[in-house]
């Protein structure tokens, strides 16, 4: 048994559809997650920035709150960092983007698949390289979603706004035939209504959260370094932003877990 946290970490609320799937399946582990809701987006940074403020936050995690494993919970940090994250810590770390690659693989009926996400991500050519990884002969098309993280960081996930945005980015996965839609952030899901309407009902939304809370599942397994069952785990909930906006904002977005946030201030570089 190890009592140690699970640590996770996010640009601002997107990560919260990952905690929701972990704190369901692994109802008896700590938690500690951080949203950089003081630096977000991280869509439209430069790689290399982002890989900073991912080094410094999964450094904070395993350094001040002794966490026995990293989600990085964040499509364009896991893009920008995980590589260089699982050869700096001496702790585990997980991505979403693996894991929703496979999902997306197994799912597909016509072996065409779409994936949207931040420019950044997109930029990086991640998922290409993971479905390279998973050996699936699959045709994909990628697609940049600019302005979907904003509209869910201020809590509109249903507006006409969106829909509209919706209907222009996501036209080249549907002018491309596909049958399965990876949500290459975490923030869409919170979407996934609008996205749902705009793609058609034969299309099959996938979202990472809960294949990577079933990969930590199993790691936490075969490394023993799960908490056991029994018991009910602790979450702390940190924002570098307005801890009130993002109490609110998050509560509706988690659920009753998320009912205290505490202040995280970066060091400048």
């Amino acid at each position: 048994m190890d009592d140690r946290p699970i640590g996770m970490f996010d640009s601002g609320f997107g990560g919260l559809t990952v905690a929701r799937a972990l704190i369901d399946l692994l109802p008896e582990e700590d938690l500690v997650y951080i949203g950089d809701t003081g630096r977000y987006p991280y869509g439209p940074r430069p790689l290399d920035e982002v890989r900073e403020f991912a080094r410094q936050i999964a450094r904070r995690l395993v350094d001040d709150h002794e966490v026995k494993l990293v989600v990085v919970a964040c499509n364009t940090a896991g893009a920008a960092a995980l590589d260089l994250l699982r050869s700096e810590l001496e702790v585990p770390v997980v991505g979403v983007i693996e894991p929703g690659m496979r999902a997306a693989v197994r799912v597909t009926r016509n072996q065409r698949v779409g994936v949207i996400g931040t420019v950044g991500t997109i930029r990086s050519g991640a998922y290409p390289r993971a479905l390279t990884e998973t050996g699936g002969a699959v045709s994909l098309t990628c697609a940049a979603c600019p302005g979907f993280v904003e509209f869910v960081e201020r809590g509109e996930t249903d507006s006409e706004q969106v829909h509209v945005l919706a209907e222009r980015l996501l036209r080249p996965v549907m002018e491309a035939g596909v049958d399965t839609l990876l949500l290459g952030c975490t923030h869409y899901p919170f979407l996934a209504r609008t996205i749902g309407e705009v793609m058609g009902r034969d299309v099959v939304l996938v979202s990472s959260a809960d294949e990577t809370a079933f990969e930590v599942r199993t790691l936490l397994g075969c490394t023993g370094l799960g908490r056991g069952p029994g018991g009910r785990g602790q979450h702390r909930f940190l924002s570098s932003g307005d801890v009130e906006v993002f109490r609110e904002l998050g509560r509706r977005l988690l659920g009753p877990e998320l009912d205290e946030v505490e202040l995280v201030v970066w060091p400048s570089f």
